[in-house]
C-alpha cells in the first residue's frame, strides 16, 4: 500500500495534513536535520572568528557563503543524502557531520576547518539546539499569532455584544445577569494573561560537551574560556544559555512553557463548551451553508461540528503536553535516551494545537446572537431578582432579608407582578420601593458592560 493522505497512519499527515502543512518544515525528520545543519555550522563559524584557536584561521567571505549556502537552500534531496549516510553509520548527527564534509570537499579552505565541524560536541549539543530553535520558530510564527487571532475575535465579540444583557447560570441554573460581551471578555483576560507568559517563557539551550564540564573542550585548548564561547555561542542564536547540565539541556523550560500551552488550551476548552452550551439553549444561532450537512437522518440539524473538533484536539494535544512536561525533565544519571522519541512528538502535540485554535476561530465566525432567544431566557426568571432584593432589605435593616427571599422565591415559579408584589408589603421607604420595582432582569448586569468594553 502506497503512502498517501489516505493511507496514513497519523490523521495529520491524512485527514488534516493541509490544516498543518505550515508546520512540516519545522517539526518533521526534514525540519530536525535542516536546524541541526545550521547549528553544525554556526558552531563552526563562531569558532572561526576567535582569535584564540590559531589553527582555524577566519574564513574568506567566499567560504562564509558556501556555509550560508547549504543553510538557506537545504533540500529534501539533502535530507535524503543525510537519511543515507544514516543507514550506514546508524546515528542521526553523525551523519550530519559527515554530510557536511561531503558538501564542503571542493573547497580546500573549509576541508582545512573540516574536523572543526562538530569540534568538541557531544550530539546532545547540537540536538538540544536544535529543538529549541525548532519550538522558537513555532512560537513566534505560529502559537503567538494564532493567540492574537483568536484573542482579537473574542475582544471583537466582547465590544461588540457588551451591551447585551444574558441571564447567567450558575451549577446550570438561573443566576444574577451578565452580558454576553462580559462573558467573551472573561476569556480575552485569562487567553491575554498566558500569551504574555508563553512570549516570555525563555527558550534554552547549552554547548558543554559529553556531560557537561567542557572536558574536551579545555583538554584542546586549556587557555581557552569555552564558557564564555559557548554562552556567546547559544545566545547567538537567540536562545538563553543553561550553564549547569549533564550531557543533555534538563528540558526544564520546555515543561514550563508545555505547562502554558496547556493552561492556553483548557482555557480554549472551557470556552467551547461553553459556546456549545449556548449553541444548545439556542442563544447562539449559527450560519447555514448550502450544502453542508449536519446529520445523514436529520437533514435539520446544523452541528457545532467546529466546537467540537477544536475540543478533542485541544485534549489529544494536552495529554502529549502532560506527558511531555512530565518525563523530560527527569532522565537517568548522566543522559538516556527516553527523551529522544518524546522530543520527536513535539510537533505532533502543537499541531493538534494549531488544529484546535484553527477550529474555534472557523467556529467563531460562523455564530451570530439570537436577541429572542436570550430576552426571552431573561423575562421568564425573574426570580434572580431576589439577590439585589434582599441586599437593599439587609440595608436598611429589614429582618431576615435573605431568609424571607429564600421562602419566597427557592422553587416557586416568580413573575414580575408577583415580585413587585412582594416588593410593595415591604417595610421600605417608597422611594426605595419604586427603585426596586424599576429593575429587571435586563437591567441588573452591574458593571458587566463597562467591563466588557474595556478589555
Amino acid at each position: 500500500m502506497n503512502h498517501t493522505t489516505l493511507t496514513a497512519i497519523s490523521p495529520l499527515d491524512g485527514r488534516y495534513q493541509e490544516k498543518v502543512r505550515a508546520l512540516r518544515p519545522i517539526f518533521s525528520e526534514f525540519g530536525l536535520m535542516k536546524f541541526r545543519v545550521l547549528v553544525e555550522i554556526r558552531w563552526l563559524l563562531h569558532l572561526c572568528e576567535n582569535a584564540a584557536l590559531p589553527e582555524l584561521p577566519k574564513l574568506p567571505a567566499d567560504a562564509k557563503k558556501i556555509l550560508e549556502n547549504i543553510i538557506d537552500n537545504f533540500s529534501e534531496k539533502d535530507a535524503e543524502r543525510i537519511k543515507q549516510i544514516e543507514s550506514e553509520t546508524n546515528h542521526d548527527v553523525k551523519s550530519v557531520e559527515y554530510f557536511l564534509k561531503e558538501k564542503i570537499k571542493e573547497n580546500s579552505t573549509l576541508v582545512h576547518a573540516s574536523e572543526f565541524i562538530h569540534f568538541g560536541c557531544t550530539s546532545e549539543d547540537i540536538n538540544n539546539l536544535a529543538y529549541a530553535l525548532m519550538l522558537h520558530e513555532a512560537r513566534q510564527q505560529y502559537l503567538l499569532p494564532m493567540l492574537d487571532d483568536l484573542i482579537h475575535a473574542l475582544k471583537n465579540n466582547a465590544h461588540e455584544f457588551a451591551d447585551i444583557p444574558m441571564l447567567a447560570r450558575t451549577h446550570g441554573q438561573p443566576a444574577t445577569p451578565t452580558t454576553v460581551g462580559k462573558e467573551f471578555a472573561n476569556f480575552v483576560a485569562r487567553l491575554a494573561r498566558q500569551k504574555i507568559q508563553l512570549q516570555d517563557t525563555p527558550i534554552l539551550g547549552k554547548l558543554n560537551g559529553a556531560t557537561g564540564n567542557y572536558n574536551a573542550f579545555v583538554i584542546a585548548y586549556p587557555h581557552v574560556d569555552w564558557q564564555a564561547i559557548g554562552e556567546q555561542f547559544v545566545k547567538s542564536l537567540g536562545l538563553e544559555w543553561n550553564p549547569y547540565t549533564t550531557q543533555i539541556e534538563p528540558h526544564d523550560f520546555l515543561a514550563e512553557m508545555f505547562a502554558i500551552v496547556i493552561r492556553i488550551n483548557n482555557i480554549l476548552i472551557h470556552l467551547n463548551r461553553d459556546i456549545w452550551n449556548y449553541i444548545s439553549i439556542e442563544y447562539f444561532k449559527q450560519k447555514s451553508l448550502a450544502k453542508e450537512v449536519g446529520s445523514s437522518t436529520m437533514p435539520h440539524k446544523i452541528n457545532p461540528i467546529d466546537f467540537e473538533n477544536a475540543e478533542g484536539n485541544l485534549g489529544i494535544a494536552n495529554a502529549l503536553l502532560e506527558h511531555m512536561a512530565m518525563k523530560l525533565p527527569i532522565s537517568r544519571m548522566q543522559r538516556d535516551l527516553t527523551d529522544s522519541t518524546v522530543l520527536r512528538n513535539m510537533g505532533v502535540a502543537l499541531s493538534h494545537c494549531l488544529l484546535a485554535y484553527q477550529s474555534t476561530l472557523k467556529g467563531l465566525s460562523k455564530i451570530s446572537l439570537n436577541l429572542s432567544k436570550i430576552k426571552e431566557d431573561l423575562d421568564s426568571h425573574w426570580e434572580v431578582l431576589a439577590e439585589p432584593i434582599q441586599t437593599v432589605m439587609r440595608c436598611h435593616g429589614e429582618k431576615d432579608p435573605y431568609e424571607q427571599l429564600k421562602a419566597f422565591t427557592r422553587g416557586q415559579m416568580i413573575t414580575r407582578d408577583i415580585l413587585h408584589k412582594f416588593i410593595s408589603n415591604l417595610n421600605l421607604s417608597d422611594k426605595i420601593k419604586q427603585d426596586l420595582i424599576k429593575l429587571s432582569p435586563e437591567s441588573y448586569i452591574g458593571y458587566a458592560p463597562e467591563l466588557a468594553k474595556k478589555v
